[in-house]
């Protein structure tokens, strides 16, 4: 998900994307396409249990955590139902804890929130380098909300950890993007690309389920959306200018799924309708078998 100032092998692997009637399903003609294709499943959560999601798994960002959005993050708003991970937005007030009458900080001077929602991240259970990422999920694309699927460097400061940004949509478009360290303090270096939803040419496109996925190795990032290519990163050019990573794209990074409303990108939610519903089918993680 965009701060606003805020594998080694050529491998061909065929997938036959097929409208199944059951995750299984799916799920199946995945792993066996893939397997022969000399990558291997190597985690994944198909959300098949109802109730918080698998806590071995996920974790959570709690409060306020970036670009001045609205929202409060609270492990509330996401839980597992009927096989899918949702993350709801909620229009509610929530008293800030942190409120600091005067303070120049944004996280303080709010007295309460006007929204909630979640975040969800794999940080400090689960982490890769290079692989095939795959998530099968449902965003509206209403004004105000920000979803996101996206990936930081483990155990580093952003952006010098460096950033993957599979999917975020806002502005009425779709983004995929990557940063890393500009030589200045906290200048950052976007390699990213912008798709209004014109472009995507459905009516009921946000009613609908869609697959993104990375293709990333020790060469470049490639990024999709229902396997149309959207960017590709070469990580000849990902040079950090400043820190002690040379290249946040050789490093593991976690992943995060998110729903943040407004803020210094999302736009005004004051119109929109809520509670409103992310919703996530399947994370699938694929590496190459060595």
């Amino acid at each position: 998900m965009k701060h606003v100032f805020q594998v080694g092998w050529i491998v061909v692997v065929t997938f036959t994307l097929v409208n199944c009637s059951t995750k299984s399903e799916i799920k199946n003609t995945a792993i066996d396409n893939t397997t022969s294709g000399s990558y291997v499943l190597v985690w994944s959560d198909d959300f098949d249990l109802d109730g918080p999601p698998d806590p071995t798994k996920w974790t959570y960002e709690n409060g306020f955590v970036r670009n001045e959005e609205l929202q409060w993050y609270q492990p509330e708003n996401a839980f597992c139902e009927n096989g899918l991970l949702v993350i709801e937005g909620r229009r509610e007030t929530f008293p800030n804890p942190n409120h600091s009458p005067g303070s120049e900080n944004w996280k303080e001077n709010r007295k309460e929130a006007a929204y909630t929602s979640a975040s969800v991240t794999t940080k400090g259970l689960h982490t890769w380098k290079y692989g095939r990422f795959e998530i099968k999920a449902k965003i509206k694309t209403q004004p105000g909300l920000w979803p996101a699927i996206w990936t930081l460097g483990a155990d580093q400061p952003w952006p010098e950890g460096g950033e993957i940004d599979i999917m975020e949509y806002y502005d009425h478009s779709i983004l995929a993007n990557a940063a890393w360290a500009g030589a200045e303090p906290y200048s950052v270096i976007w390699d990213d690309t912008k798709r209004p939803m014109s472009h995507f040419g459905e009516d009921d496109w946000s009613e609908q389920f869609h697959i993104w996925r990375m293709d990333w190795d020790e060469t470049s990032i490639k990024l999709f959306l229902d396997d149309e290519l959207l960017n590709t990163i070469a990580l000849s050019e990902t040079i950090n200018k400043r820190g002690t990573v040379t290249n946040p794209f050789k490093i593991p990074h976690f992943l995060i799924l998110n729903l943040a409303i407004g803020g210094k990108a999302g736009g005004d939610p004051s119109n929109t309708p809520f509670p409103s519903r992310y919703e996530i089918d399947y994370v699938r993680v694929y590496q190459v078998n060595n």
